[in-house]
């Protein structure tokens, strides 16, 4: 291929032919007798299909901004400017005229073209200048978004992340096939549902399981809340899922935090109601291995039963969903994570095991 871009149909015959050029001169390159004019229609004319109407479509995209006067400014898909003849005429021109050696094949090949087949050539051929700069894709995308924008710079930062990320994976979609096409209501109600995850009773999910790297999983091999589920025999599939959480959870909190998203008042009072879930949830699990009649003592109850009470307790309390950092913020990982998280403390923490506290002690004191 002589293009930076194809466009190719289910056969794999190209559509549509993109030249791209980034210039940091907005009015750079696109002069009758410029290199970058002639090397683009160079490549194109060394198609077979060059001169063909039924051919490829051909685009020059480009940060620079065509001038009047220009081949590149009537070869502009504006339909009261373009003028395909008019924009032949002056290549030709310049196509004598000039002397430069950088594009004299491209030239020679262009005079040695009927003006018929010139015509036919540029008729295919669409100029898209003034492209956005790639340091400015963000401030344009906020352009764009201005009325459906968040409140406060870090917030609006992290919406236009979203944003371009979420229109990544649908551009990748699109390219492999997966997606025909992108409809206007559907990325209105992604915005719209991306907006409400800015609210004051909400937040964003954008630690996704596919940002945790197998490194990540590893580090936590010799963590408290690893050895916590390992003393009541948690599964090894679940335990790496547990990892896992731990890990979103605890970059999730630090982006958020970071961003002022969420307050730090929020998550300490979110933590001390996980805890105090869990309180009651471990008092009950003893009163239960106690027969419900005398105080828990660990010396009569057998490692097998405590083993099972404690998985149980675990279970129960990471399917449970009835506390949230914020009301309208559903997903179920932060608050596994979260619980993962406390019970990681040396100081304070929660467990499983209903003798959880002594294990840590020796499992600290051998360490």
């Amino acid at each position: 291929m002589h293009d930076d871009i194809a466009w190719e149909d289910a056969s794999g015959n190209p559509t549509e032919l993109l030249q791209a050029k980034l210039h940091r001169k907005a009015n750079a390159g696109l002069g009758d007798r410029d290199t970058d004019v002639w090397k683009t229609l160079g490549n194109w004319m060394a198609r077979s299909d060059a001169t063909d109407p039924n051919g490829a479509d051909l685009a020059l995209v480009t940060t620079s901004t065509a001038q009047p006067g220009t081949a590149a400014y009537l070869l502009r898909p504006a339909p009261a400017t373009r003028d395909e003849p008019a924009a032949a005429r002056l290549l030709l021109g310049a196509a004598e005229e000039s002397t430069a050696r950088a594009t004299e094949a491209a030239r020679e090949k262009f005079r040695g073209l009927s003006s018929a087949a010139r015509t036919t050539l540029l008729v295919k051929v669409r100029v898209l200048d003034g492209a956005v700069q790639p340091q400015d894709i963000d401030a344009a995308v906020r352009g764009a978004l201005a009325l459906g924008l968040p409140q406060g710079e870090l917030a609006q930062s992290r919406f236009v992340a979203e944003v371009r990320r979420w229109w990544d994976g649908v551009a990748v979609d699109m390219l492999a096939g997966r997606r025909p096409a992108l409809e206007v209501g559907q990325l209105q109600a992604f915005l719209q549902d991306l907006r409400n995850g800015f609210g004051p009773d909400s937040l964003r999910t954008t630690i996704q399981l596919e940002d945790v790297a197998e490194e990540d999983v590893l580090q936590y091999d010799d963590a408290l809340f690893v050895s916590q589920m390992k003393l009541v025999s948690y599964p090894l599939d679940n335990l790496r899922r547990a990892v896992i959480d731990y890990h979103r959870a605890v970059t999730q909190e630090t982006q958020w935090l970071g961003e002022s998203l969420l307050e730090l008042h929020e998550l300490r009072r979110f933590e001390e109601t996980l805890r105090d879930e869990w309180a009651r949830a471990f008092t009950d699990m003893l009163d239960e291995l106690a027969g419900g009649v005398d105080e828990y003592d660990s010396n009569t109850v057998e490692e097998v039963t405590k083993i099972k009470a404690g998985k149980l307790l675990l279970r129960r309390l990471l399917g449970s969903t009835a506390v949230t950092v914020r009301e309208h913020y559903t997903d179920p990982f932060f608050a596994r994570g979260k619980r993962h998280e406390l019970a990681n403390r040396e100081q304070g923490g929660i467990g499983w095991h209903p003798d959880f506290v002594s294990r840590l002690q020796a499992l600290v004191a051998t360490a």
